[in-house]
């Protein structure tokens, strides 16, 4: 049995290259989702850093500031988490399921 080490090790950077690739195209990669029927909008990136905020005066009560409380919640949670699920498949897809750490 022959193993090639420097095959390997060429197929490792290609799927390092891959990655790196991914990870910066998710970065630039918007993700957005809203609640109490469109009331707040938040907006994140591939990072899950927060980019946006919208909220619409008009959809609460200012003597419910709980209410919007969670709304604002709600909305940054599930952007955040289109983000990462996005992020998974993407990196699934390029390590063939392997759960490499750091990426």
């Amino acid at each position: 049995m022959n193993f090639n080490y420097q095959q390997m090790m060429k197929q490792a950077k290609m799927v390092q290259k891959e990655m790196e690739r991914v990870q910066e195209e998710l970065r630039e990669t918007k993700f957005e989702a809203s609640s109490g029927g469109g009331a707040v909008k938040a907006v994140v990136n591939g990072d899950q850093e927060l980019l946006e905020i919208k909220i619409n005066r008009d959809a609460f009560d200012i003597d419910d500031i709980e209410m919007l409380e969670d709304m604002i919640l709600v909305a940054v949670k599930d952007a955040i988490n289109q983000s990462k699920e996005e992020s998974k498949s993407r990196l699934m897809g390029i390590t063939g399921g392997f759960n490499i750490p750091g990426f």
